[in-house]
């Protein structure tokens, strides 16, 4: 297997497959200009002559469920993604990012419109499904002419969600079954598989593309795997494997990116949905909550321009469609709450602060209702309808242990105001389909406006 250097990425430490080519060389009979007089028409004719318009770029996003913040390159002992971390050396990584949410249908749904789940309309339903009346990032793409790609390994997104609005290809890893517990599919060899045929499209030679690809295996059930390192049978341990798994597989597929002619065109983003528990808070996998460990995601950038660089300053999934509107030429809505992360990307200073950090766990079948906001050391979470807060200090308690809404009430009532000064604001809607919610109400809201 050869050395995962992208051409994406050569591009990042400055290289090119392809070398201007050479002036032409001048006829013999020709008249011979000094070269000062020369570069100066040069240079006056470049001025003249109208800017080149820029060739168009693809992006390429790849999620992986349930992949916590902890990865080698962010601090864990074991070489769990050996191919992730060689990319996080050459790529953008931010450190501290974080998704929208804890729990995949509302996480994907926020990564996929730019939007808090609580403003698109949505059943009220565990799995929930999405209505033709909200605008996804995809939709916007395709209307103007840029070939659209999904493919991923749940067959969540198969039945009718709302996720697929916009997409041309919309596909699920074959063979996978659907079970609402757990899943007990194998998928990243056949999630690599099938994304070399759509990539592999004789069309995206020559058409800008987005395409999207959501691995599954470190969801549970947790698999050991004969090519992973057997580091124990505990729960973490497994997991472990199945990152390491699903690395493999996901290097397979940049391989086959590497080589083709639109490489040296496409950015590359590697992300989560959420993270997961292995006992923190009592909990084990993931949803139902907002603590850290559950919403906290690697987030790595990469491709033409892109700085070699680590990111500490927090960052929110809400900016990842202004950012890839951008990367692919396209002006973002005005209306979406989410920036742009390009100029840090390409070198200019990283803002000091872009929070408050706001995330959501909109309440449905399953799911309580639950908001958070971090700011500075602090962070407040919201779980209804009791109204009841809890603040932590993550600087000092990263681990979300010690409730400081008692002992803290100056602090306790900045974050409040802070919480207020947002959601109060929101435009959020309710969930639809007359189902019961979990605490007791029923999801009577509209499909749309």
């Amino acid at each position: 297997m050869r050395p995962l250097v992208p051409a994406l990425l050569l591009l990042v430490l400055g290289c090119s497959k392809t070398d201007p080519a050479p002036p032409p060389a001048a006829s013999a009979g020709s008249a011979q200009v000094p070269a000062a007089s020369a570069q100066q028409a040069a240079a006056e004719a470049a001025s003249a002559a109208p800017a080149p318009a820029p060739k168009p770029r693809n992006v390429l996003l790849v999620t992986i469920d349930s992949l916590r913040a902890d990865m080698p390159w962010n601090g864990y002992s074991r070489n769990i993604a050996p191919n992730l971390a060689a990319l996080a050396d050459k790529c953008t990584t931010y450190d501290n990012a974080y998704s929208v949410s804890s729990y995949t249908a509302k996480s994907v749904a926020a990564f996929l419109s730019g939007q808090y789940p609580s403003t698109l309309y949505r059943s009220g339903v565990f799995f929930a499904s999405y209505a033709k009346a909200n605008q996804f990032m995809a939709e916007t793409l395709h209307d103007s002419g840029i070939a659209t790609l999904g493919w991923f390994g749940h067959m969540y997104f198969v039945h009718s969600k709302g996720l697929e609005q916009g997409f041309d290809e919309w596909r699920a890893a074959p063979g996978i079954t659907f079970d609402s517990e757990t899943d007990n599919n194998v998928t990243s060899e056949k999630m690599t598989t099938l994304g070399i045929e759509l990539l592999g499209k004789p069309e995206l030679k020559t058409k800008q593309f987005f395409a999207w690809a959501h691995y599954l295996d470190p969801h549970d059930q947790y698999n050991a795997h004969e090519e992973a390192p057997k580091w124990g049978n505990k729960a973490r341990d497994r997991y472990d494997q199945e990152v390491f798994y699903t690395d493999l597989w996901v290097k397979k597929l940049l391989d086959f990116v590497d080589q083709q002619s639109f490489a040296k065109d496409t950015y590359l983003i590697i992300s989560a949905d959420h993270g997961e528990a292995f006992g923190e808070h009592g909990m084990y996998k993931h949803a139902f909550e907002l603590w850290d460990v559950l919403t906290r995601v690697p987030l790595l950038v990469c491709g033409p321009g892109i700085k070699a660089q680590h990111i500490s300053e927090r960052r929110s999934h809400i900016d990842l469609v202004p950012t890839m509107l951008e990367l692919l030429g396209q002006k973002a809505d005005p209306k979406l709450l989410g920036k742009s992360l390009v100029p840090e990307l390409t070198g200019q200073e990283p803002a000091k602060s872009r929070e408050p950090i706001y995330l959501e766990l909109t309440e449905d079948s399953h799911n309580p209702p639950r908001r958070a906001l971090i700011r500075g050391d602090y962070k407040l979470i919201w779980s209804g309808p009791s109204d009841k807060f809890q603040l932590f200090n993550l600087k000092q308690d990263p681990g979300e242990t010690k409730d400081l809404s008692k002992t803290e009430p100056d602090s306790l009532k900045e974050m409040v105001a802070a919480y207020h000064a947002f959601w109060d604001k929101l435009p959020m809607v309710e969930p639809y389909g007359n189902n019961k919610l979990h605490d007791g109400g029923t999801a009577r809201g509209p499909t749309g406006p």
